[in-house]
């Protein structure tokens, strides 16, 4: 078999470059930032500003697209930014950059594209519905997606600020839908996405202590140590917990949405139980498996419910 034929195809070009990205982690944000996009659409038709209570087809291409070109721009500034220091650490060395698989030329190329894709899609909301903020905001969006790679030299808290670029998406999601009611349940799902994200990142962060400390490189785990880091990352998701529980009636979501937080809550339970500070060997199982679950389940249920009108008649967003 001509295995270079094989890597040198366009489904290995794909497969390489999705992989250098990522995209499989997509389904972190994205399930949320689509409840935004439904949960805004309702508002929209309950304030008389749309002809139904559920997105467009083309609304809903909208925001996957800013999604995964967004996504795309800031996975690969990460990977560009820290290429010397992934061909140093064991676990990140096999990576595209660093075997010269991709060539950082190559990968700036792609970013300027990703980058370029991601603001057109931005001006598809203008041009579809005359909404101006994803457009106007699209750059400095972009910025600050591309911050926490530098965060992680000067702060132990760069958990968080990925935490919140991450969170940037349901919020935006709700701008590029109806802008007039983004509100308390819109800022809620940005907190409890930041809290979630930052925790399960210190979580994840347990692995790179030793590389972390001697690459001089912030994050709670190597500044404080696992056992207190992992206690961090539980009151961190105790918080998400709490905060989905508040976005019920803000967000006049009904029992279905509420047992997707029970769900949710079980499911935190199991990875925050899966790590101990003496024993990382199932990070990848509580960082792939459980969180892309979280993901999916509130995301299907929150639309589901709010498909369905389960939550009280009365729009407070």
């Amino acid at each position: 078999m001509d295995t270079n034929r094989q890597s040198t195809g366009p489904l290995s070009t794909v497969q390489r470059w999705g992989q250098m990205i990522k995209f499989s982690h997509s389904v972190f944000a994205l399930p949320f930032a689509l409840m935004a996009t439904f949960l805004a659409a309702r508002s929209a038709h309950r304030a008389g500003d749309a002809p139904r209570h559920y997105p467009s087809i083309m609304q809903l291409i909208l925001i996957i697209a800013c999604m995964v070109t967004a996504r795309s721009v800031a996975m690969t500034f990460n990977r560009i930014i820290d290429a010397d220091v992934d061909a140093r650490n064991p676990r990140t060395n096999s990576r595209a950059i660093p075997t010269g698989i991709i060539s950082k030329t190559q990968a700036t190329i792609f970013l300027l594209a990703a980058a370029g894709a991601f603001i057109l899609c931005c001006a598809g909301f203008w041009w579809l519905d005359g909404n101006l903020f994803p457009i106007t905001l699209s750059l400095p969006v972009l910025g600050y997606l591309c911050l926490y790679s530098y965060t992680k030299r000067f702060t132990n808290w760069s958990h968080f600020v990925l935490g919140s670029a991450i969170a940037l998406s349901p919020v935006a999601a709700w701008l590029a839908i109806h802008p007039a009611s983004v509100g308390s349940p819109a800022v809620v799902l940005l907190f409890t996405v930041t809290l979630w994200i930052g925790g399960f990142d210190i979580i994840y962060a347990c692995q790179d202590i030793q590389i972390d400390q001697a690459e001089k490189l912030f994050s709670l785990p190597s500044h404080i140590g696992p056992a207190r880091a992992l206690w961090i990352a539980r009151l961190a998701h105790l918080g998400t917990i709490v905060l989905l529980v508040i976005l019920m009636p803000l967000a006049n979501l009904g029992w279905l949405y509420g047992i997707g937080v029970g769900m949710v809550a079980i499911l935190l339970l199991i990875e925050n139980a899966l790590v101990r500070a003496d024993d990382f060997s199932k990070i990848n199982l509580a960082f792939f498996a459980v969180n892309g679950i979280i993901s999916i389940v509130l995301g299907i249920l929150a639309i589901i419910d709010c498909l369905l009108g389960l939550g009280s008649a009365v729009d407070l967003a």
